[in-house]
């Protein structure tokens, strides 16, 4: 009976020592192994599944599209509860909220929201006013200040050529766009800016920061490095900006509207103890660290429930585990649980052995896997064991 069992618990479990993770991301002992910089191995089924986002809506021209469903909401068009004054604290603004748009009251100052930002995803449409009036820099203008401090700039460039480095959709005072991408005035605008702020360490900088921006659909902004904050007729001086700040939305004498201003916080960069692109030898350390004891700890509790004429499932988490990190405790006992799975083998039948012929070659390249980085040995007992059953039976060629 318990021989049966082990037979049947091989089929599920050979794989990866998880068969339901296994089915849905994948299986361990397939792409090349994490190294020095990445705690992943290539195709990792340990590495975290993206969170389910659903996607939102397209505006049109009259309506507001709808947000991604992990979207904070900045304004919706119904009332301006999470925005304030510029001028301190808990002031009101004298901004109005008409026809499910924002509009800036000429005069009243700064926007700004109560709630800080940082690394973001933003979504924010404006409209120019309908009526056009003034030339250059005096139409339509206004702006968009990321972290408080980097102006992306809103004017009305339709037909209204202005300097370079001032128009919609520049980084102010420092990238031009790459195009003019605007409707005509009093239609509304779209920009979708993707933001990440300069990282300083003792002074030193680690990644200048970026902006992405897209115009109405249309790429202006490619990555373009920061320069510390935007100004007036000064140059910008690199510096830090701070983790995060309040998005402000400028007032510069003219009655532009803005809707549908959504953010989604973005994860940390490597850089920043983020786990996804090439880390620092000592972060890759650290998590590589973190999955083979999380590995172990499932290999243990294996140990407890298991059935004792069954030593697959332990010894191939082991196994697993040994991939992110040496430890000798868990080899010694991949050592004992190969003794005691060899048994099994040879206790099978012809007829038992040809039924297992799939799960057994797969085993026998686990441990190709294993020995071809340099995991395992090439002599083990079992891999010679395995190959030899295999070669018997010509299942290879077959």
């Amino acid at each position: 009976m318990q021989l049966r069992f082990f037979l049947l618990t091989l089929v599920t479990l050979i794989s990866s020592g998880a068969a339901l993770r296994a089915a849905n991301t994948g299986s361990a002992f397939y792409g090349d192994p994490p190294d020095a910089h990445h705690p992943w191995a290539v195709h990792d089924h340990n590495r975290p599944q993206p969170p389910l986002v659903t996607p939102g809506t397209f505006s049109t021209r009259d309506e507001p599209g709808k947000p991604p469903s992990d979207a904070i909401v900045l304004f919706d068009g119904t009332d301006l509860s999470q925005w304030e004054a510029d001028q301190g604290e808990g002031v009101a603004t004298k901004w109005i909220v008409k026809k499910g748009a924002m509009e800036c009251v000429p005069g009243s100052g700064f926007i700004k929201t109560k709630a800080t930002i940082g690394d973001c995803q933003l979504h924010v449409e404006w409209a120019a006013p309908t009526k056009i009036e003034g030339e250059s820099q005096g139409r339509g203008n206004s702006g968009v200040f990321l972290i408080g401090q980097v102006e992306i700039q809103v004017l009305d460039n339709y037909n209204n050529p202005t300097y370079a480095d001032g128009f919609a959709a520049s980084v102010y005072g420092v990238n031009p766009p790459l195009a003019n991408a605007l409707r005509p005035p009093g239609e509304f605008q779209t920009y979708d800016i993707v933001f990440r702020r300069p990282i300083y360490r003792a002074g030193q900088c680690v990644d200048p920061g970026y902006v992405t921006v897209f115009l109405n659909g249309v790429l202006v902004q490619d990555h373009t490095p920061l320069e510390g904050a935007t100004g007036h007729m000064h140059r910008s001086k690199a510096g830090p900006l701070g983790e995060a700040g309040p998005l402000r939305l400028q007032d510069h004498g003219n009655p532009v509207r803005y809707r549908n201003i959504w953010y989604r916080p973005l994860p940390p960069r490597a850089c920043e103890g983020g786990t996804d692109g090439a880390l620092s030898e000592q972060a890759t350390a650290a998590k590589r660290k973190e999955i083979a004891a999380t590995l172990r700890h499932d290999a243990l509790k294996l140990r407890e429930t298991q059935e004792p004429a069954n030593p697959l499932p332990e010894m191939l988490r082991l196994m697993e585990s040994l991939v992110y990190e040496p430890n000798d405790e868990a080899l010694g006992r991949v050592r004992d649980l190969e003794e005691a799975y060899s048994q099994q083998v040879r206790q099978l039948s012809a007829d038992q052995l040809a039924a297992q012929k799939d799960q057994i070659k797969h085993l026998r390249n686990v441990y190709r896997y294993m020995a071809r980085f340099n995991l395992l040995a090439w002599d083990s007992k079992l891999y010679t064991q395995l190959n030899q059953v295999i070669q018997e039976h010509n299942w290879d060629k077959k």
